[in-house]
């Protein structure tokens, strides 16, 4: 929106891959302080720096979490919650990722709230970190205000309280132990929790109050036995304005006004299953313009469905890998473009691809075993059959094509659909384009699993079609 003197108001998030143009001495510029209405700072360990604290702007964790969703991802969820505001007067906490819907092996595997990986089974979990999350989010609106009274109880652990200025108070506690909170980063520095009894007066309309809703959480070991997950207590009594609490450890507890609190319910998931070894796609389903095809995840460029208005019959809908230009990235990603797919632990395959090159310099690849993604993708290992407009093919053990199992000429040209055929089995693989067969030879010893792939030798148009996989070996 605008203010009055016409500049145009931004939120400011601090960022931990780019350095923005602006710094804290930027910030006490009156006219450009009016312009900024958030500061926000990623994975700050609950802690602000003082130059933030001086703008009296609003502060974000613009990204936080990031941990493993077992019962230590939820101790660490419950206690950032509470101590960003506490420490470091943080009045939001954005988690990275909400959802961890991406394949396993990939870096940061299940690093979500909960899990949704397997869209081919529809198997799901709601893991810990979405009813610790419940603690604060049912009991709380944007709009509402901390209170001055929050901090840390005697014998560890925090508290918060908020109100929407109407009558309504809710207070989340919480005494997640150091072992037990533990988020991927930054360090945590040692701290010890004991169990312990707290006393929390109430002072001015609150005093007027006679009980509360309490719901409760207590988490267990990192397989989540004998975790109590969101749970209604009876309500509590409120005795002179004052509620007394006995606390254990690893517990949150949140006391409300609200009385609309639930503990929900979902559908019983579906079995989880392993990937089809048997699998094919055409890209002639249509989704919305510029979406991927499912199942695929893309580790660098961009792969989506295309309608090919030059083409007829088979080659009418395809897959395009549509980048052609590296962005800017904090992670070491590799300058090819690549997209993986299947189960990781695939050891015997035949893969089968359509392709076609659309630059004169360009090429493809598919490929199989490829045991990286995501950060390290370009130091990635596998089988990789490449194809390239000049006439020539390469069979390599890498992404970077640092390691040639051989090479050769190949009648291959741009502008022309080509069928590639990758055979993958035991210590043997075999290479064919179109009918031909081009090489059969002896693999490496390693890697000796991974995913499918497909891909470009740059940051290029080039498309894919008729994808298909036949898994014939798992690796134990």
């Amino acid at each position: 929106m605008l203010s009055q003197n016409g500049l145009k108001r931004v939120k400011i998030i601090a960022s931990d891959y780019l350095w923005l143009p602006i710094s804290f001495a930027m910030l006490h510029d009156y006219e450009l302080m009016k312009a900024v209405d958030v500061i926000g700072a990623h994975y700050p360990g609950t802690h602000t720096i003082p130059e933030a604290l001086k703008t009296q702007k609003i502060l974000w964790s613009s990204e936080d979490y990031s941990t493993f969703n077992d019962e230590v991802g939820g101790g660490c969820w419950a206690r950032i919650l509470n101590q960003n505001y506490v420490n470091g007067n943080m009045t939001a906490t954005i988690a990275w990722n909400l959802v961890a819907s991406y394949y396993q092996q990939l870096p940061f595997g299940r690093d979500g709230l909960m899990t949704a990986q397997e869209p081919w089974s529809g198997h799901y979990v709601v893991e810990s970190p979405i009813w610790i999350s419940a603690h604060t989010t049912q009991f709380a609106q944007p709009g509402w205000q901390y209170l001055k009274t929050v901090g840390h109880l005697v014998k560890g652990g925090s508290y918060v309280a908020l109100t929407d200025g109407l009558g309504n108070l809710t207070i989340i506690i919480e005494t997640m132990t150091h072992k037990h909170s533990k988020c991927i980063r930054p360090p945590l520095p040692f701290f010890k929790v004991s169990e312990q009894i707290a006393n929390f007066s109430l002072s001015g309309s609150f005093k007027q109050l006679r009980t509360l809703q309490v719901w409760y959480s207590k988490l267990g070991d990192k397989t989540g036995n004998n975790s109590v997950l969101f749970k209604q207590l009876p309500p509590l009594k409120i005795n002179n304005g004052t509620v007394t609490l006995k606390l254990g450890l690893d517990e949150v507890y949140t006391l409300t006004t609200i009385t609309t609190g639930q503990k929900g319910s979902y559908p019983i998931p579906p079995e989880s299953q392993p990937f089809p070894k048997s699998y094919k796609d055409d890209f002639n389903i249509r989704n919305p313009p510029f979406s991927e095809a499912p199942n695929f995840a893309d580790q660098t460029g961009v792969f989506e469905y295309f309608t090919n208005a030059e083409q007829e019959g088979d080659h009418a809908f395809t897959l395009r890998q549509v980048l052609t230009q590296r962005p800017i990235t904090w992670a070491a990603d590799a300058d090819q473009t690549i997209s993986v797919i299947g189960d990781y632990n695939w050891k015997d395959l035949a893969i089968s691809c359509d392709v076609y090159i659309e630059t004169p310099h360009g090429g493809v690849f598919i490929a199989g075993r490829v045991n990286k993604g995501g950060e390290v993708i370009r130091s990635a290992a596998g089988i990789f059959f490449w194809v390239f407009a000049d006439g020539t093919y390469q069979v390599t053990n890498d992404l970077a094509r640092l390691l040639i199992l051989t090479k050769g000429h190949a009648n291959v040209s741009a502008g022309k659909w080509y069928t590639l055929t990758l055979n993958i089995k035991d210590s043997s693989v075999n290479v064919i384009l179109d009918n031909t067969h081009l090489w059969e030879g002896v693999l490496p010893l390693y890697p000796k699993n991974g995913w499918a792939a497909i891909g470009t030798h740059s940051f290029e148009f080039a498309q894919f079609d008729n994808f298909h996989i036949e898994a014939t070996n798992v690796h134990s």
